[in-house]
Formats: C-alpha cells, sequence, structure tokens
C-alpha cells in the first residue's frame, strides 16, 4: 500500500469540508478549530483528508478529529493515519492516544477497536449540546464514547 504521508498546515478553516464529514456541527468546530496541530492526510500528493490534536494532559494527545473523504474510506486509509501519528507522537515523548467518537458511530467504534485502543469512559450527554440532533445506524447520537491507547516505545 502506498504510505500516506501527514503535512503539518495553519490554514485549517480551508478543510472545513473535510472537519465537517467527522463532526456534524460547525459551531462545534469551530470551538476547537485552532487548538492544537493541524495535519493534511496527502496519498501520492493528493488530499485525501485531515486529522487535528490536541494535548488535554502531559504526555497524553487526542485526536479531535480524523476524516478520510469519501472515496478513499474503507481502504486501509485511516488506519495508516492512526499508525502514522502514534509513530509521530510516541517519538515526541507522548504515552497515550485518545480518541472520543459517539455511541451511534458503530463503524467508528470498531475502528477504533481494531486499531488498538480500548474502553475509557463515557461522557453522557455530550451530544445534547449540538443544535441538531443526528442519527446513524437508526441510533441517536447522544454520548461521547472515550477510548485511548498507549504508545508504547
Amino acid at each position: 500500500m502506498t504510505p500516506i504521508h501527514l503535512v503539518e498546515s495553519n490554514n485549517r478553516r480551508r478543510f472545513m469540508a473535510d472537519l465537517l464529514l467527522a463532526d456534524e456541527s460547525e459551531s462545534i468546530i469551530e470551538s476547537y478549530i485552532d487548538d492544537g496541530v493541524f495535519y493534511t492526510i496527502d496519498l501520492d500528493g493528493v488530499h485525501i483528508g485531515v486529522c487535528l490534536f490536541v494535548f488535554p494532559e502531559a504526555y497524553t494527545v487526542e485526536i479531535k478529529n480524523i476524516a478520510i473523504q469519501e472515496a478513499f474510506q474503507g481502504k486501509g486509509f485511516g488506519k495508516k493515519v492512526i499508525q502514522a501519528s502514534c509513530t509521530l507522537f510516541q517519538e515526541k515523548g507522548y504515552k497515550e492516544m485518545r480518541v472520543g467518537t459517539s455511541n451511534s458511530s458503530i463503524e467508528n467504534l470498531a475502528f477504533y477497536q481494531k486499531a488498538g485502543f480500548r474502553f475509557h469512559e463515557i461522557h453522557r450527554d455530550f451530544f445534547l449540546q449540538y443544535s441538531d440532533p443526528f442519527y446513524e445506524n437508526g441510533i441517536r447520537g447522544m454520548d461521547m464514547i472515550y477510548f485511548r491507547k498507549p504508545l508504547n516505545p
């Protein structure tokens, strides 16, 4: 498989359409878009997605938003991005990676477990702050399910 490349970028708002693939609320994205570090995801010079990382605690990195464009989904690129980001932050001295997703995101719940993440905690009613309710797989998104993964050397 062709390697993906994470390219740090400061032009975050240019990629709002990508960010909206992973988070349904533009106003919520605006609340965190300037936090942490932002990368575009490139494949042979072609832009295929984005990822934004924040740092909630010392030695902890959190995936705040990760999105692969629909044409490239289901082809293993998300897994490659997780692997590349784990290596990147492990080399920078981080000990743990976290990520959260909706209780209704069945595919994401499976994806993160396959990528080596374990259930960590639930933030009940997290998505009730969104202005419009959303549904995936016939389930209303209400709770944020957090996973964590150690970044062992």
